[in-house]
C-alpha cells in the first residue's frame, strides 16, 4: 500500500524537461511510483487531487546559516514555508562547533561572533540552542531526529583555528604541531558528517570584540593543507569568502580559490554574484575565477541571487552601512555623539567621499541616500515620513539627501528603519542576469536564510522567482527554474537521490497554485527566543511541502511533523571530482 498519492499533477520534475500530467505514489519516504493520471491503481491510506497544481522537487538552498536557528525553530522558517527543503549550513566559515573543552569560554565567543558576524539574536543564541557539544559529530547529533528540514553543515575554519589555537587564533599563526592538529579536527568533523571546510577571509567579518576573525589570518599554507584534507573524504566541497566577493576578485584571490579547489579535487562555491548592468565588468572578472580553475583541475561556482533581495538599513545599529570604508568608526560612537558627528557637515562630506570610492567596492550602491525610503519612525517630527522617498523629503525642506536622511534619523534617536530602493533593477539588469544564469558555474542562491534576521528576508527567493517566471519578467520557464532551485544545486553537492521527480529519489516535494505562487513582503514579528525580533514572509499559492514523504507545511502552516534529517557527507552525498 501506497502511504499518499498526489492525482493529477503538472509534475515538473527537475531535469528541465517539460511539464507532464501525471500521479505519483510516495512509499517510506520515497517516490514509489510515477504514473499516467489514473494509472496507478495500488491502494493509498490518503490521496489528494492536485488538479491544476504544480508538483516539483523540493528546493534545495545552497547558503543559509540555519545553524542555530533549528534548535528553536526545526521549521527553518520561513525557508521551508517557501519549498525549500533541504538547506546548506555551516558556510562562511562559521559554525557552532567544535567547541573545545577545556575552554567552557569558547561558547561564549562563539556567541557573541555569530550576533556580530551573521546579526544574530544573542538572546536567541544563549536562549535557544542547548550548547551541549564539543565535537563536531555531537553537534549534528544534537539536531538529528528533531528538525523538519534536511540539513547539512560544513564544518568552518573560525571554529577548527579557535579550538586548536584558542585566543591566538585571531592574530596568530599555527605552529606546525597546531596545524597538524586542525587538520585532524577536521578530518574528524568530515567522518562525522561535515560537507567539507568553509573559510572567510573577507574585510567586513569581524567577531564580538570588533577584532578581524580568526581564519582571515590563514595564509594560504594552512587553506591548502586544509582544502587536502577535504579531498580524502566522499562527498565533500569547499565554501570560501574573499574580500573580493564583493565587488571584483584580485589575482590573489582568484589565484587562492584556484588553489585550493584544485588541491581538494572538490568544488568551491562562494557567495555572492552582484550583477548590475551599471558595473559590466564585474560579472566577466568574477567568472574569470572559474574558467582558470576549470584549467587547473579546480572548480568555482558562483553562487546569485534570481531576486532583489531588500535590506533595512539603520544608523542607530550595525548594518550594511557599518562596512563602508570610514563609516565603522562614526557609526560606532555612542549616539550623542555619533548624531553631533553626523549633523557635522564636514564629517558628513567625508563620509560621502569614501562612500562613492572605489575602495567602497559593492558598497557604492548604497551611497544615493535620495533614493532611500523612510520605514518606521518613532518621533512626532517624523509623523508621515514613513513610506516617503529621501529625495522629495529634501527637495521640500531644501536639503541635500545624505543631510535630510541624518536629520530625520537623529528626531528618532537613531531608530529610523531606511530601506535603500535598488539602483540595479533596470532592464538591462534584468537581461544581464538571465545570460549569467545560463554559465555552467553559476548557480541560484545564497539567501543566507537565518542570518541578517531584522534586516533582510531572502528565504523567499525560491516562490518569488517562480512566480516572476510565470507571471512576471519571464525570463525563463518554469521547467528551468524548477531545474536550476532543485537539481543543479543537488548536483553540486552531490546529494543522493535528492532535486528530482523519480522513482526510488526521496519524496521531498514541493504542490503549488501556478496562478497564486509568490512571496508576501517581508514584515517584523518578534518571535525569537527572548522575543527577539526577525523579518519574516508569507508563502503564497504554495498548497504542500513534503520532506521524505511526510507533510511539514500546508497551506503556509506548519503541520508539528519533523521529518527532515542531518545529511552527512558519503551517506547522503557522493563525490563531485573536479579532476
Amino acid at each position: 500500500m501506497l502511504d499518499h498519492l498526489i492525482r493529477s499533477a503538472a509534475v515538473v520534475d527537475g531535469t528541465g524537461a517539460p511539464a507532464y500530467p501525471a500521479d505519483v505514489g510516495i512509499r517510506d519516504g520515497r517516490i514509489a511510483v510515477v504514473g499516467p493520471p489514473g494509472g496507478i491503481t495500488e491502494e493509498a491510506a490518503t490521496t489528494e487531487d492536485a488538479t491544476g497544481l504544480v508538483l516539483a522537487p523540493g528546493f534545495v538552498d545552497p547558503h543559509t546559516h540555519y545553524d542555530a536557528q533549528l534548535f528553536w525553530d526545526p521549521y527553518a522558517t520561513p525557508s521551508l514555508n517557501h519549498g525549500v527543503t533541504t538547506v546548506a549550513g555551516g558556510n562562511c566559515g562559521f559554525t557552532l562547533a567544535p567547541l573545545n573543552p577545556d575552554r567552557p569560554g569558547d561558547a561564549d565567543y562563539t556567541r557573541r561572533m555569530m550576533a556580530r558576524v551573521e546579526g544574530m539574536s544573542l538572546v536567541a543564541l544563549e536562549e535557544g540552542a542547548p550548547w551541549t557539544w564539543h565535537t563536531f559529530g555531537e553537534y549534528l547529533d544534537a539536531l538529528e531526529g528533531r528538525i523538519a528540514v534536511n540539513a547539512g553543515f560544513m564544518v568552518g575554519h573560525c571554529a577548527l583555528r579557535r579550538y586548536v589555537m584558542g585566543a591566538d587564533a585571531v592574530g596568530g599563526q599555527p605552529t606546525e604541531e597546531q596545524l597538524t592538529a586542525m587538520v585532524e579536527l577536521l578530518h574528524d568533523a568530515m567522518r562525522a558528517g561535515a560537507w567539507g571546510l568553509s573559510t572567510t577571509q573577507s574585510s567586513t567579518h569581524a567577531d564580538g570584540d570588533g577584532a578581524p576573525v580568526a581564519s582571515r589570518h590563514a595564509r594560504p599554507g594552512e587553506l591548502l593543507a586544509l582544502s587536502e584534507a577535504v579531498g580524502a573524504h566522499e562527498g565533500t566541497q569547499l565554501e570560501a569568502i574573499v574580500a573580493g566577493c564583493l565587488d571584483q576578485f584580485s589575482d590573489a584571490e582568484i589565484d587562492l580559490f584556484v588553489r585550493m579547489s584544485a588541491t581538494a579535487g572538490r568544488p568551491l562555491n562562494w557567495n555572492v554574484l552582484t550583477v548590475d548592468a551599471a558595473v559590466p565588468e564585474r560579472v566577466p572578472r568574477q567568472l574569470l575565477a572559474a574558467a582558470k580553475a576549470r584549467a587547473a583541475g579546480g572548480r568555482i561556482v558562483a553562487l546569485t541571487m534570481p531576486i532583489l533581495t531588500p535590506m533595512n538599513m539603520s544608523l542607530g545599529t550595525f548594518c550594511a552601512l557599518n562596512l563602508i570604508p570610514g563609516w565603522g568608526d562614526v557609526l560606532a560612537l555612542p549616539v550623542p555623539e555619533r548624531i553631533a558627528k553626523l549633523r557635522d557637515p564636514e564629517v558628513r562630506a567625508g563620509m560621502l567621499r569614501r562612500a562613492t570610492s572605489k575602495e567602497a567596492g559593492v558598497f557604492r550602491r548604497l551611497a544615493d541616500f535620495g533614493r532611500y525610503v523612510i520605514g518606521d519612525t518613532y518621533s512626532t517630527a517624523n509623523e508621515g515620513l514613513g513610506g516617503r522617498i529621501v529625495g522629495d523629503i529634501a527637495a521640500e525642506r531644501g536639503q541635500d539627501p545624505f543631510h535630510c536622511l541624518v536629520e530625520i534619523c537623529a528626531e528618532d534617536g537613531l531608530r529610523t528603519v531606511l530601506w535603500p530602493m535598488p539602483t540595479d533593477n533596470d532592464p538591462a539588469s534584468w537581461e544581464l542576469r538571465k545570460r549569467t544564469w545560463e554559465h555552467e558555474d553559476v548557480l541560484l542562491g545564497g539567501s543566507d536564510a537565518g542570518a541578517h534576521l531584522d534586516r533582510m528576508c531572502g528565504a523567499p527567493y525560491t516562490t518569488r522567482f517562480i512566480g516572476d517566471c510565470l507571471r512576471g519578467r519571464k525570463l525563463v520557464p518554469l521547467e528551468t527554474a524548477v531545474k536550476m532551485l532543485t537539481d543543479d544545486p543537488a548536483r553540486l553537492f552531490g546529494l543522493r537521490e535528492r532535486g528530482r521527480i523519480a522513482e526510488g529519489y526521496h519524496a521531498d516535494l514541493v504542490l503549488f497554485d501556478p496562478e497564486r505562487i509568490d512571496a508576501a513582503p517581508a514584515r517584523l514579528v518578534h518571535d525569537l527566543p527572548g522575543a527577539g525580533p526577525r523579518l519574516d514572509a508569507e508563502a503564497i499559492g504554495v498548497v504542500s511541502v513534503r520532506v521524505n514523504g511526510v507533510e511539514a507545511i500546508r497551506d503556509d502552516t506548519v503541520t508539528g511533523a519533523r521529518p527532515g534529517t542531518v545529511l552527512r557527507s558519503g551517506r547522503d552525498t557522493k563525490t563531485v571530482s573536479t579532476r
